[in-house]
């Protein structure tokens, strides 16, 4: 019944930007911490960034930190992904992701997953 729904990736040149969206249904939005991870071709998903249900903490992988920001509207039960100084490596699916509160911000344990949005980045 949850549905994570991505949009806003597509093809940008290395030093540009862009803005991911994931509408969230199905869920009480502020009861979930939200996540974004990635995966490219042969690599394993990796974390991006979490944000807490009330969007007080965040936490970020070191490859994407200050570059990336992660937010939400719970207004709109919507998370945002904003990315800066965009870098080929940075390409990837990028998936939006919930789970439950908790104590503190994880990198894994979400269980609720959208269908992912390709962001490719040329050089």
């Amino acid at each position: 019944q949850v549905q994570l729904v991505e949009s806003g990736g597509g093809l940008v040149q290395a030093g540009g930007s862009l803005r991911l969206s994931c509408a969230a249904s199905g869920l009480g939005f502020s009861n979930y911490h939200m996540g974004w991870f990635r995966q490219a071709p042969g690599k394993e998903r990796e974390f991006v960034a979490a944000i807490s249900g009330s969007g007080g903490s965040t936490k970020y992988a070191d490859s994407v930190k200050g570059r990336f920001t992660i937010s939400r509207d719970n207004a709109k039960n919507t998370v945002y992904l904003q990315m800066n100084s965009l870098k080929p490596e940075d390409t990837a699916v990028y998936y939006c992701a919930a789970r439950w509160r908790t104590a503190v911000i994880v990198t894994s344990g979400y269980n609720y997953w959208g269908q992912g949005t390709q962001v490719t980045v040329s050089s």
